[in-house]
Order: structure tokens, then C-alpha cells, then sequence
């Protein structure tokens, strides 16, 4: 379908335009400079701008269209100009491309003004605010930081460099490639640093002022913006991505002083790094890093001091020790996978320490409850182009499906690694896999806000499943397959009748994303969790409420049902796992040990052994029935890192686990059971 631009067009999305250049209503040219063809409006609600989707023959593009309303507002025209100057002059992954001829103007028929016109690269992937709502608004780890920091310095450096400043940094303007790329958007409001400006600024002339409430510098609001503003907005950003908190919001901030109380929603942060973000949203400009070289300098530094700044170089002092420790959080998870003869080794020598040979004795006669574990993959299957975001295993456990930020889902034989076949019709990420209970269905969702419904033997898509208004998170089957559960980041649930794709009901009542379903055995009850950090019970014949269960002090990622149905085990960002009863909603048990978020629970066949992986880069074995830690396996699980839920699934018969990874790598992992 073709469509028209023209402001005063009646019907510019009639489909009857398919297959004409000129606009059957209003006589206007389809065909934009003779090689750009409309195809759908996506927003009219980006500052002066509306945005288009087009193609230049089969390339897709992004069409900027300055707003009938601003045409005659010479400065408002200055600003959607200057976005496609900035841009023709630089060149990086990290910003948007543009033609050298990007900017262009159109006049619709019987228009005494121009449409003003920029058409650029189309950027696969979401904003980081839809991104963290995607995720439930979980926070990003330090890792993530350290990365996505780095990213955003290079880009920023480039602009810097050419004299240009962004003003408008926010998640809003920060997008993510499938790659992993961050892409900085709009520069619709950059300005160039020239003299002229500097007078202005020094009160000799007029700014004009972009704000964005939460991220604008308080120079930048009273008009005097600077580059050091961006520095200060880089800084907001990331405090949100690591709190996963609204900056506005009176819990972080304190609006009688003025001041963003963050860190109490990050306690887990190392100092450094931590220290490096309030120096980047210092009140004055002054106090904040000087240029970017500087901002690039510092993240090397806190980089080599988090991951090799923690441990003493040869011949230091255990007084040396003490201070490095002072300066940089030892991270658990770097203790943990160290090789675990040091760690006997050091057993040893602890106990020679206290007690000479009689304490050795005593400690091989009685090793530790819960030893650590590393092990090693025996396969790695390579293909996806970006991160992996889920995975599951086929009933049979010879099979092995996943799904990417790539948007395709690839279906493995897990023996020999080979890939059977790709499937590719979503058009944002996948989000999660579920496969039918006879193993002939597997069902996708998305953050394209649909559900699809695929021949598994075939990889020929059944059905399309839409009205969710968010990404879809989660899915769950009843046992007779006759019924589909969806979980969303629009805060619903809903019921679908799988015979015939329709919709039964929408549940509500979580405040917001819904990041986990199970159902119980009897295919009766649904289980729902959210990052509300509640817990609610349903009733799925009649869509009515039972209870609600509280008690975790952040978002719940995950829920399991005990094989017998009754227990419910729930995973959650504040690092336990809690067991309840069923039947009356109380809470049984807590499971504490991890050190970051607890994010997939698994009950092997022997209905007693619980395994949950975490961001902490390991997993735990439990006893259920006593809640005892077994074990803690570590290895180079390599997920966590760039996404707060781990893609990971376990087989069958509980013996093999699957990790997906940032570096678009599946891992391949026995499992010492005994």
C-alpha cells in the first residue's frame, strides 16, 4: 500500500493507492523524489516530526516529515534541517545513515508550502526505554554498563569532535540494533559549538531550550546548554537502566533537595563505577568530565580495575590486599569460577591455619555441604545473529529450538548440532518458546506483539495471534492443549482458544509487566507473576481471581509448579526463591544464596531436585523437600551479561542444560546429577 503525506489528503492510507504514483484523492505524487514510495505512518508524536516508514525499491527507510503546523516557523525548519546536516557528516554504526540528498522538500498538489523531508537509514530494533519495559524494567547489570557506557563515549566522541552537541540524550533517543549496537537518534536538536553560540550562551543572544524531564541538565534548562550537557543526560540514562526506576518517581528522588538518591537501588554496583555516574550528573558542568577522551580514559580504567583491580599483584601485602578490596566490590561470581583445586587448596591451608594436621582430618573426612562445580560445555551450536533470547527443548529431548533478537527462530538437532531449519517471519525479537504437549506445535512470542503458531515438523507458520498492545513475554499451555495463557509487558494476561486462534478473556490486575505463567497440573489454576512483585492465582474457567501472593521485595521472573501441584516456586530480582503452598497461599520456605537476580527455575524428573539459574552466572542445585543447596555449577555460562532474564532450558530428563548467550553462541552442558 502506498501513502500520501499530503497534510490535507482525506484517505491517505486507502489501499487503492497500491499500485498508482499519484493519489487517487488528492492528486499528489506517491513516489517522493522519484524513488521513495510511503508505505505507513508510525508516529505523528516525535517532536516537530512525523515519522513514516518507506522504501527505496526494496531498502526500508525512515521518512522525517516536518509538521504542516511548524512549515512556517523559519527556526522550527532551521532545527529538522540541521538534524540531516549533522548526520550526512557522520559516519558510524552508532548513528543513523543519511544520503548526502537525505533532505529534500515536497510540495502535495494545491500546497502554497513545502513539506520538509529527511529520509535516513531504518534501524531495526527498539528504543531503550521500550527495551527496559520489555524486560520488565529489570536493571541492567554492571557488565551491560560498562559496555552500552563505552558505546555511547565513541559515538559521542564522533559528535563532539565535529563541534556538534546533542542535547536530547534519553532512552527514548537511544536504540538497539540486533547486533547489540546502540544507535543515537534525533539530532533534530544538536547544535554546532561556534562562536556565535558561545555568545548566546554568555546572555548575548537566544537559545533555544530543549528539555526532557528527568535527563536535561539544570544549565541546559535555564538555556545555556553545553557538550558537558550530554555528559549529564549520558549519566541520568544509565541511572535509570541500572535502577530500573522513572527518574521522577519520589522514590529516587528527592524533590525538597534536589537530589537523585540512586544508589540505594543499586547496591550491588562497584564503587568506581558507581562514582563515575554521579560525576557525570555533578549539578555543575564544571565538576563533570571534561570531554569525551576523558569519559573514554575513565571507563578504561574502572574496567581493568572491576575485573582485575580485586586481587593483589605478585609480592603485595595482605595490607594491599585490604585497601584494593576497600576500593573495588569483590564480584562473587569472579570468586566462584576460579578453578576449584584453589579452592581445596585454600580449604587446606585454612585449615592447617586452625588446627594444624587434626583440622585437614576433619575437613576431608566432612567436605562442604555444598561444593562449587565447574564445568565445561561439550557443544556450542553458532548462527543466530544477535542475542539469543530463549530456549527450549522438543518432548523428546533430540531437539532443540531458539529463539534471537535476530527475529528467527532455529530448530537444532542436539547430537550433532546441526541447524534443521530457520524460521523467519516476526518482526522484532523473540521472546519465548513454547512447544504444544504432543509435540507437534511450537508457539512464539514476540515483542512485534504478536503470537505464532508453527508447524513444528514443517517450520510452515498455522497461525497469527494478535491483541496484546506490548511485547509478549511469556506462554503457557493447559495439559490438554486446548488452551493458551500470554503474558505482556501491557500488563495483561491473556486466554486464547487454540482450536480456532480466538480470544477467550484478558486478565488484569497486576500493575505492571507480566514476566511469568505457569498452570497447575490440573490445568484448573494459572499462575501469574510480574515485576509488581506480586504473585496472583486465577481461575482459568472463569477468569476470576483467587488471591494474591506477596512477600518478594522486587519483580518475580519466574514460576515452577511442583510435580505432585502443590507447590508454586517463584524466582525473583531480589536474589531468592520462594516456595508456597498451593492450596492455602502461605509461604513454605525461602532459598537464599545467589547473588543476583534469580531468574529460571527447573524440577528435574525425580521431582526432588530443583535447579535455578541466576545473573550471578551460576546454577544451583536444591533439595526440595528440605530446601538445602546441593551444589553451585559454574562455568563460562556467558548469559546475564547484556540480558537481566537468561535464556537457559533444561531437558526432559533433566540431564542437559542449554545457554544462551549476548554473543549469540547456544552452550551445551551435562549436568552431575549425583
Amino acid at each position: 500500500m502506498s501513502y500520501c503525506i499530503n497534510p490535507n489528503c482525506p484517505k491517505p492510507n486507502d489501499a487503492g493507492n497500491a499500485n498508482s504514483v499519484i493519489c487517487r484523492h488528492c492528486g499528489s505524487e506517491l513516489l517522493l523524489k522519484g524513488r521513495y514510495l510511503v508505505m505507513r505512518l508510525l508516529s505523528d508524536k516525535s517532536g516537530f516530526g512525523k515519522i513514516y516508514e518507506a522504501f527505496d525499491g526494496s531498502t526500508p527507510k525512515i521518512l522525517k516529515v516536518l509538521k504542516e503546523d511548524h512549515n512556517t516557523n523559519p527556526k522550527a525548519v532551521e532545527l529538522f534541517q540541521q538534524e540531516a546536516v549533522v548526520l550526512s557528516q557522520l559516519n558510524h554504526p552508532g548513528i543513523p545513515r543519511i544520503e548526502p540528498d537525505g533532505y529534500f522538500q515536497v510540495f502535495p498538489r494545491g500546497a502554497k508550502e513545502p513539506l520538509h523531508c529527511i529520509v535516513m537509514e531504518k534501524i531495526e530494533g527498539p528504543n531503550l526505554k521500550q527495551w527496559m519495559q520489555q524486560q520488565g524494567n529489570h536493571p541492567i547489570s554492571a557488565d551491560q554498563a560498562l559496555n552500552w557506557l563505552k558505546q555511547l563515549a565513541e559515538i559521542l566522541h564522533l559528535v563532539h569532535k565535529k563541534n556538534y552537541f546533542h542535547r536530547d540524550i534519553k532512552p527514548e533517543n537511544i536504540m538497539l540494533r540486533p547486533n547489540g549496537q546502540l544507535v543515537l537518534i534525533d539530532f533534530g536538536t544538536a547544535r554546532e559549538m561556534t562562536f556565535t553560540y558561545l555568545a548566546a550562551v554568555s546572555g548575548t543572544g537566544s537559545i533555544t531550550k530543549v528539555s526532557s524531564a528527568g535527563y536535561t541538565a539544570p544549565e541546559q534548562e535555564q538555556g545555556h546548554a553545553v557538550p558537558q550537557s550530554d555528559f549529564y543526560s549520558v549519566g541520568r540514562t544509565f541511572v535509570y537502566l541500572l535502577t530500573g526506576k522513572n527518574l521522577t518517581n519520589q522514590a529516587i528522588y528527592d524533590a525538597i533537595r534536589n537530589e537523585l538518591n540512586w544508589r540505594n537501588f543499586a547496591p550491588d554496583l562497584a564503587p568506581p563505577l558507581a562514582d563515575f555516574i554521579d560525576k557525570l550528573i555533578a549539578p555543575k558542568a564544571a565538576d563533570r568530565p571534561k570531554n569525551t577522551q576523558e569519559i573514554i580514559d575513565g571507563l578504561a580504567k574502572i574496567s581493568q580495575e572491576i575485573y582485575y583491580g580485586q586481587f593483589p599483584a605478585a609480592g603485595s601485602t595482605s595490607n594491599t590486599l585490604m585497601q584494593s578490596s576497600a576500593k573495588v566490590s569483590l564480584s562473587p561470581s569472579k570468586v566462584i569460577g576460579q578453578n576449584k583445586k584453589w579452592l581445596i587448596l585454600g580449604a587446606v591451608a585454612l585449615a592447617v591455619a586452625l588446627g594444624g594436621y587434626r583440622s585437614w582430618e576433619i575437613y576431608h573426612k566432612n567436605p562442604p555441604i555444598n561444593p562449587i562445580e565447574n564445568i565445561s560445555p561439550v557443544k556450542i551450536f553458532t548462527g543466530h545473529s544477535s542475542f539469543i533470547n530463549c530456549l527450549v527443548f522438543s518432548p523428546d529431548g533430540e531437539t532443540l529450538i531458539s529463539g534471537s533478537a535476530d527475529k528467527t527462530i532455529k530448530i537444532w538437532n542436539l547430537y550433532t548440532g546441526k541447524e534443521i531449519r530457520t524460521i523467519k517471519d516476526h518482526n522484532s525479537f523473540i521472546n519465548y518458546l513454547a512447544i504444544a504437549p504432543d509435540g507437534q506445535t511450537l508457539f512464539s512470542a514476540s515483542a512485534d506483539k504478536t503470537i505464532k503458531l508453527w508447524n513444528l515438523a514443517t517450520g510452515k507458520e498455522i497461525r497469527t495471534l494478535k491483541g496484546h498492545s506490548g511485547y509478549v513475554n511469556y506462554l503457557a499451555i493447559t495439559p490438554d492443549g486446548q488452551t493458551l495463557a500470554s503474558a505482556s509487558a501491557d500488563k495483561t494476561i491473556k486466554l486464547w482458544n487454540l482450536s480456532n486462534g480466538q480470544a477467550i478473556r484478558t486478565l488484569k490486575g497486576h500493575s505492571t509487566s507480566v514476566n511469568s505463567l505457569a498452570i497447575s497440573p490440573d490445568g484448573k489454576t494459572l499462575f501469574s507473576a510480574s515485576a509488581d512483585k506480586n504473585i496472583k492465582i486465577w481461575d482459568l474457567a472463569t477468569g476470576k481471581q483467587i488471591r494474591t501472593l506477596t512477600g518478594h521485595t522486587s519483580f518475580v521472573n519466574y514460576l515452577a509448579i511442583s510435580l505432585d501441584g502443590k507447590k508454586l516456586l517463584s524466582a525473583s530480582a531480589d536474589k531468592t526463591i520462594k516456595i508456597w503452598n498451593i492450596a492455602t497461599g502461605e509461604e513454605i520456605n525461602t532459598l537464599t544464596g545467589h547473588t543476583s537476580f534469580v531468574n529460571y527455575l527447573a524440577i528435574i524428573q525425580d521431582g526432588q531436585t530443583l535447579i535455578s539459574g541466576s545473573a550471578d552466572k551460576t546454577m544451583k542445585m536444591w533439595n526440595l523437600s528440605t530446601g538445602k543447596e546441593i551444589r553451585t555449577l559454574t562455568g563460562d555460562f556467558n548469559y546475564g551479561n547484556n540480558l537481566p532474564i537468561s535464556p537457559l532450558a533444561i531437558s526432559p530428563d533433566g540431564h542437559t542444560i542449554a545457554t544462551g548467550s549476548d554473543r549469540k553462541t547456544i552452550k551445551i552442558w551435562q549436568i552431575p546429577l549425583k
